[in-house]
């Protein structure tokens, strides 16, 4: 299956600071790259184990016995970790990207280039899909939606005219809902503004950014004194949230003090800002043009 070259492979790698003999997680498995990285840097004491949501990143899974591959979303980390008697953990990595693999495939309707049935879920055994969201929400309910996880200047006037075209008859493909929202397309920025849509029902579909809270916090819980935590983001919503949680402890970016004025915070960030991808890296990949890496230890 052709999944993404995985992306930041080297700063992500180091960041985590690996000792060959820790346990570390791979809280998006995907096409398996940052996991091979990992385990070329783990001595035979070392173990891994993966999470993936998507079924399709199963047959990736890698034949090593230090390797584990769970399929569920990372968000029950801790939970399927204490099933395999794991406690604490030296490293976690997430790289919060879409898949090219999942791109690619035009029936799971991520793609605004191809078209596919209005899907977008990463996990296929649930049942909200984008298609049910377009079709059901109320106007109001769309237009908050689009504004919050898309950051689209003119929700509103999309989503009255999601409303419009539902009306005269169901939307069903990536298409439909490509022609239901054309007039209000800014010349030039057709692309970026369908991408802002979609990604506004991507998130909403997946609870990205609920898991992605629940994720910081499982493995700032999870982590051992000076332990690590890389975390690769891709649009601002999920940096910010990154951002606010490695510098305070928290989601809203303030910072609380003991007694004695001491800052409480379970995480010193490792880079004093975003890492981004190297020039070199970009001609080869342009997908990694938006990602921003960040890096934690735990106090």
């Amino acid at each position: 299956m052709d999944y993404h070259l995985p992306v930041m492979l080297t700063e992500s790698i180091e960041g985590l600071a690996i000792r060959p003999d820790g346990t570390y997680v791979d809280a998006t498995f995907g096409g398996g790259g940052h996991s091979r990285a990992l385990l070329e840097r783990l001595g035979p004491q070392g173990r891994l184990v993966a999470f993936d949501q998507d079924a399709d990143a199963l047959a990736n899974a890698i034949d090593d016995s230090r390797f584990t591959l769970i399929h569920e979303n990372f968000r029950y980390m801790k939970n399927f970790l204490r099933l395999q008697g794991i406690r604490s953990v030296d490293g976690v990595l997430a790289d919060l990207g879409v898949s090219s693999h999942q791109f690619d495939e035009a029936d799971r309707g991520f793609s605004t280039r191809l078209e596919g049935e209005l899907d977008l879920r990463m996990d296929r055994r649930q049942e909200l899909t984008a298609r049910t969201l377009v079709n059901s929400a109320d106007e109001g309910e769309l237009a908050r939606l689009l504004r919050l996880y898309g950051e689209l200047p003119n929700a509103t006037q999309m989503a009255r005219a999601i409303c419009r075209a539902r009306a005269e008859r169901e939307i069903v493909t990536t298409f439909d809902l490509r022609e239901a929202v054309a007039h209000h397309l800014p010349r030039g920025a057709e692309n970026k503004y369908l991408a802002m849509l979609f990604q506004a029902l991507r998130i909403e579909v997946n609870g990205e950014l609920e898991a992605l809270k629940a994720l910081l916090q499982q493995a700032t819980e999870l982590l051992v004194a000076g332990g690590r935590l890389a975390v690769i983001s891709y649009h601002s919503l999920e940096d910010r949230l990154v951002k606010n949680f490695f510098k305070t402890g928290n989601f809203e970016g303030v910072l609380e003090k003991d007694f004695y004025g001491n800052p409480i915070v379970p995480l010193l960030p490792v880079t004093r800002k975003a890492l981004v991808a190297g020039e070199e890296e970009l001609q080869r990949n342009s997908r990694a043009r938006s990602a921003r890496l960040r890096v934690a230890e735990k106090k």
